[in-house]
C-alpha cells in the first residue's frame, strides 16, 4: 500500500506587492532585490479579512474537489505553518470547524520551510498503515503581519509572501505510483541563525547574547514585555549568507538520498520542485545536480518565499501548467529554520 496525491489546490491573495512598492517603506530597489533573491513580487493577505487558516481552507476546497471527495470524507488533517492564527490552538482545528468536518484528528506541524514535507511524510505513514484513507495536508503562511517593513528589516522582509497550498492523500495499490520515500533531517547546532525568538519561553536560556528584555521579578511579563516591544525584539532574524551556504549543501544531499534509496539517478527526475527559498539557491542546485532548466520548477519570482506553503503552491502550479503528468518522477526538497531539511520522491 502506498499513498498518492489524489488532489491538489492552491490559494494566493489578490493583493500584489511589487519590489517597487516596497521602496515606500524601506531603502531598497527592484534591482537590489532581484539580484539577491530573484523575486519580482509577492502576495500579501488582507490584513483583517484573511488568515493563515482561511487561506489554507481555500486551497483545501480545491484539493478536495479535485480528489473527487468531500470535506465529510476527510479523516485526518495535518497543517504546516510557522504563522498560526493563534499561538494555540493550532490551525488544524480551525479548518475542521470551518469546513464542518467530522470530529477527526488535527495535527499541526511547526517545521517552517520544510514543514510541508514533514507533514506529507507524517500523512504518508498514516496511509501506509491503513489508519486513514483521506488525509488533508495543508501548508499555509501569513508572513506579512509579522515583518519589519523598514530598512533595518529589509534583508528578511523583501523575501517573504503569503499563500497556501493543499493536497489530499489517499491510498493506492497501483504498482509504481505514489510516494516512494520521504527523508527528514535536522541539526539544531545553529538554530538561532534563522529564528523568531519572541514571543517565547526561552528567557535567554540558549544564548549568551540577550535576546529578550523582560521583567526579572518573581512573577512578571517574560513571554512578551513592554520593553521587548519597544526594542522591537519581536521580529524574525536571519543570517542570510550562513543560511545560503548550508542550504546549498543540504539541498543536493537530500535529493540524492531520495534517488539513491530508490535506485534512481538525476537523469530519472522529470521535475524537481524545491522549496522557494531563493532563486539563486534553486539555480545552484540545478547546476549541482546537472538538471536542465525544464527539470526544475521555480515560481518565487511571483510569490516570494511562502515557507510551508511554497512547495504545494509550486507543485500545484506546475501540475496546472501540464508540467506534471501521470507517471512522472517528481522530487520535492526543502531546507529551512532549525535547521531542518527534507525530501520526498513520488511517482505521479
Amino acid at each position: 500500500m502506498c499513498s498518492k496525491i489524489a488532489g491538489i489546490g492552491m490559494y494566493v491573495p489578490e493583493n500584489v506587492l511589487t519590489n517597487n512598492d516596497l521602496t515606500k517603506y524601506m531603502d531598497t530597489s527592484d534591482a537590489w532585490i532581484q539580484e539577491r533573491t530573484g523575486i519580482k513580487e509577492r502576495r500579501f493577505a488582507s490584513r483583517t479579512g484573511e488568515t493563515t487558516a482561511t487561506m489554507g481552507i481555500e486551497a483545501a476546497k480545491i484539493a478536495i474537489e479535485r480528489a473527487g471527495t468531500t470535506a465529510q470524507d476527510i479523516d485526518f488533517i495535518v497543517f504546516a505553518t510557522l504563522s498560526p492564527d493563534y499561538y494555540f490552538p493550532g490551525c488544524g482545528v480551525l479548518v475542521q470547524r470551518a469546513m464542518k468536518m467530522k470530529e477527526i484528528g488535527a495535527l499541526d506541524v511547526r517545521n517552517q520551510c520544510s514543514g510541508f514535507l514533514y507533514a506529507l511524510s507524517v500523512a504518508d505513514q498514516f496511509i501506509k498503515t491503513g489508519m486513514y484513507k483521506n488525509i488533508l495536508v495543508i501548508g499555509s503562511e501569513k508572513h506579512s503581519f509579522g515583518l519589519d517593513m523598514s530598512t533595518r528589516g529589509r534583508n528578511i522582509s523583501v523575501i517573504f509572501g503569503d499563500g497556501a497550498g493543499a493536497v489530499v492523500l489517499q491510498p493506492t495499490e497501483k504498482e509504481n505510483q505514489g510516494i516512494l520515500s520521504t527523508h527528514l533531517h535536522s541539526d539544531g547546532s545553529n538554530a538561532e541563525i534563522l529564528a523568531m525568538y519572541n514571543p517565547g519561553t526561552h528567557a535567554n536560556y540558549w544564548q549568551k547574547e540577550k535576546l529578550a528584555d523582560f521583567n526579572d521579578t518573581d512573577i512578571a511579563d517574560m513571554f512578551m514585555s513592554k520593553t521587548m516591544v519597544e526594542k522591537e525584539q519581536n521580529f524574525p532574524y536571519m543570517d542570510g549568507p550562513a543560511v545560503f551556504k548550508t542550504a546549498a549543501i543540504k539541498f543536493p544531499e537530500v535529493v540524492m538520498e531520495a534517488l539513491d534509496q530508490n535506485g534512481l539517478t538525476t537523469a530519472d527526475i522529470d521535475l524537481l520542485v524545491p522549496h522557494q527559498a531563493n532563486l539563486r539557491i534553486s539555480q545552484f542546485i540545478q547546476q549541482q545536480l546537472g538538471l536542465g532548466k525544464e527539470k526544475i520548477y521555480n515560481n518565487i519570482q511571483k510569490y516570494g518565499n511562502t515557507t510551508a506553503a511554497s512547495i504545494p503552491i509550486a507543485l500545484c502550479e506546475a501540475w496546472q501548467e501540464g508540467k506534471v503528468r501521470e507517471g512522472d518522477l517528481i522530487c520535492l526538497a526543502a531546507f529551512g529554520s532549525g535547521f531542518t531539511w527534507a525530501s520526498a520522491l513520488l511517482r505521479w
